[in-house]
């Protein structure tokens, strides 16, 4: 994994959500959602919404539940999965690792949507996303 810095921890209160820039391997930033739920954890996904192609670090944070202001779709932070049209296609979820009171993010090796589906989410999401996920889970189809 290509973990890196991302963000000071101290700076992520409980149920904030912020837009980041991570270095890729390849060079230029990818745009990143970090997101600290309620109960403290971190996650990452891609700051596109698959549906409008807007930034999802706008939205409102509910739960686990990111809503794109958008449309109004909303996405799992677990898992990526749409869990409210109008989008069906999940975006990308990368991995966090918090050490030493900084965030990290590896963006250049993003979770296996497969695995996603069976810790997170309901197996009606989970059938959703295995029939409308593309190549590229970012892109709508």
């Amino acid at each position: 994994m290509a973990m890196r810095f991302a963000y000071l921890a101290a700076d992520m209160p409980p149920g904030a959500v912020r837009r980041v820039d991570v270095p890729t391997a390849a060079g230029p930033s990818a745009p990143v959602v970090l997101v600290r739920t309620a109960d403290g954890e971190y996650h990452a996904i891609a700051d596109r919404c698959s549906h409008g192609a807007v930034s999802l670090s706008h939205g409102e944070l509910d739960g686990h539940l990111l809503e794109c202001w958008g449309h109004g779709s909303q996405f799992d932070v677990r898992t990526g999965c749409p869990n409210q049209l109008p989008a069906t296609v999940p975006v990308a979820v990368y991995p966090v690792l918090i050490d030493s009171g900084d965030v990290f993010i590896d963006v250049d090796n993003p979770h296996d949507p497969a695995d996603l589906r069976h810790t997170h989410t309901p197996s009606s999401c989970g059938a959703k996303r295995a029939q409308n996920l593309p190549a590229n889970p970012i892109e709508e189809q």
